[in-house]
């Protein structure tokens, strides 16, 4: 804890751009790239030829990706396509920058899944991230959740209230692919995947991008935009007995539980000052095991805490204001972190949190890690 700490506040987003979000089988993965960069730069104000940090993920080549966008790196990392790399790639970003082996980093994801028709499991045999028989991650969260209602009495009704929230949050955003409003009996109603799982609980493939530029606080303090800090940082891995690669029978709540410690901690908050909250949710249950995880709720209890619209802007813990996996797209964690920084800048519009001081993203996985934002 004692060298996370050292970090606080040290690193700034500076600079944060995204492509629209849909199907664009006319371009690829570095042409999506490309514009989010393009808009990233133009969002921060610098010349890009300044940026000599790259990390790029879901992105094949790291070089080609530098050769496209015109600029020649001296710090450079190519990160896997899974969801959790995001906030992975950022604390990577941080540490490089306060090591001094970089001074601007630009960080960026692509993903063409829809154009090219990615599915995401549906195996014929297993594979190496399930080889006990769950063809999909949606399947092993379907059996957390199935999990997760026999020890506590959790509903499906409640696990609606995050879909609902969500698609509220998307019909406020001009990005989000998702426009029509759903209620509970929607959710109810909707066609079942892996029970007690059903469509609406399920995160949405779009092609589309994403691109952070952060720096060190003291760089940031004369670009274009106003700093917005990372303050605290969290991270555990979950591989340890009970734990089959996308299933966790403990929900991820041993991992998460330490990771509040230390990115509380770190930011000198806690629960109860987190304005907006941005998680994670490749399926609609990780949300709520997220919950119980960082203490914003006891443990078993977040069903509870979510009803009545508790997620929802206006609400007691907006979260995913931007729509989320669920209903503005699965950028993997990068668009999430995105609206951090929007909202931490009080750039929102409609889905603006007032006085919005203190954000917090947390990916419940395997590699389960949080990140606090706050006001530069």
């Amino acid at each position: 804890m004692s060298d996370f700490r050292a970090l606080k506040d040290k690193v700034a987003v500076v600079g944060v751009g995204n492509t629209r979000y849909g199907n664009f089988p006319e371009t690829d993965d570095y042409g999506l790239g490309a514009d989010a960069f393009r808009n990233a730069v133009a969002d921060c104000g610098i010349d890009k030829n300044e940026i000599d940090g790259l990390l790029v993920c879901r992105i094949p080549y790291y070089a080609r990706m530098g050769e496209i966008l015109g600029i020649s790196p001296r710090w450079t990392i190519p990160l896997p396509p899974h969801g959790r790399m995001s906030s992975m790639g950022i604390i990577e970003a941080v540490a490089a920058l306060n090591a001094g082996l970089c001074k601007y980093v630009a960080l960026i994801y692509a993903n063409i899944g829809r154009s090219r028709r990615v599915n995401y499991g549906g195996d014929e045999s297993p594979n190496i991230w399930d080889p006990w028989g769950y063809t999909s991650p949606g399947a092993a969260h379907a059996m957390m959740f199935r999990r997760h209602m026999a020890l506590y009495g959790t509903t499906t009704r409640q696990l609606a209230e995050v879909s609902v929230a969500f698609r509220r949050h998307a019909c406020l955003n001009p990005d989000a692919v998702m426009k029509q409003p759903i209620t509970i009996e929607d959710h109810e109603n909707a066609r079942p995947i892996v029970l007690p799982l059903r469509l609406l609980d399920y995160c949405l493939i779009n092609d589309g991008a994403v691109c952070m530029i952060l720096t060190t606080a003291d760089r940031a303090k004369d670009l274009k935009k106003p700093p917005v800090l990372i303050s605290g940082i969290g991270a555990r891995e979950a591989y340890a007995e009970g734990s089959l690669s996308n299933f966790e029978r403990d929900f991820w709540y041993p991992q998460l539980q330490e990771i509040a410690g230390e990115v509380y901690g770190m930011a000198g908050v806690g629960p109860s000052d987190v304005d907006a909250f941005m998680c994670y949710d490749n399926f609609a249950p990780t949300v709520l095991f997220s919950l119980e995880g960082l203490g914003f709720c006891p443990k078993g209890e977040s069903g509870r805490f979510v009803e009545g619209g508790t997620l929802q802007v206006g609400g007691r813990l907006p979260t995913n204001t931007d729509g989320g996996h669920l209903s503005n797209s699965y950028m993997q964690g990068w668009a999430l972190n995105v609206e951090a920084v929007r909202q931490l800048r009080g750039e929102c519009g409609a889905r603006q949190v007032p006085d919005c001081e203190v954000v917090q993203f947390v990916a419940a996985t395997p590699c389960s890690r949080s990140i606090i934002y706050t006001r530069g």
